[in-house]
């Protein structure tokens, strides 16, 4: 991704939000870890959605996920590896990743995804979609030791994510994505769409409908 953190982040008042919610001070003790986190993060605004696939893809399929949802996670494992392997690596899918914290857990939900979001700015599309593999896969075991230790795997700077995972500076990204999927109506997570209409989050009615559009 082109875009850095850099050249995204708003500052309100040189501080995260007072109205939101979650971890907006300081990480202290076993939150913090071995990491310096800052008392203080500014807020990024706005953030590209994650995509894999071209941008000339003839169809576009839009999931939106809470992090914490174990639906979601079997979504991830069971169905999203297929829809890459068979459509996105050819060319006929464009991928989309939303977020929608319902929230299913009122820290993970948030922090999880803020952890993601700080590797897709500071890192690329290709490595969020690599790190959010691994936090699926270990939905069960969250903690910010394990954020720290996953972004590292992956290649980010793993204090600086599990920063992220404190400060929730994405929050506001975050809150403009769930709107998104209330806008459309989605009942809950995970909510599939291609091609813009609705489709049950199973990898048989996916493939009918991606190939019905091609």
């Amino acid at each position: 991704m082109d875009t850095s953190r850099r050249s995204l982040l708003a500052t309100i008042g040189g501080t995260t939000a007072v109205g939101l919610a979650g971890c907006l001070g300081g990480a202290s003790g076993s939150d913090a870890g071995d990491c310096d986190i800052p008392d203080s993060t500014d807020t990024v605004q706005e953030l590209p959605i994650p995509t894999l696939g071209p941008d000339d893809a003839p169809v576009t399929v839009k999931v939106w996920e809470d992090f914490s949802c174990p639906h979601c996670a079997t979504f991830a494992q069971d169905v999203f590896p297929q829809i890459r392997s068979n459509f996105v690596d050819s060319g006929d899918v464009q991928y989309h990743h939303h977020d929608w914290p319902l929230p299913v857990n009122q820290q993970w939900s948030w922090a999880i995804p803020n952890a993601a979001r700080g590797v897709q700015d500071s890192m690329d599309d290709e490595t969020f979609f690599e790190f959010a593999k691994l936090m699926f896969e270990n939905q069960g075991d969250y903690s910010f030791d394990l954020v720290q230790e996953q972004a590292e795997a992956v290649g980010a700077d793993g204090c600086g994510i599990r920063g992220d995972a404190i400060n929730e500076p994405y929050r506001p990204v975050l809150e403009a994505d769930a709107q998104r999927a209330q806008d459309r109506g989605a009942g809950g997570t995970p909510a599939v769409y291609v091609n813009g209409t609705s489709v049950t989050p199973t990898w048989e009615e996916v493939r009918a409908a991606i190939e019905s559009e091609l």
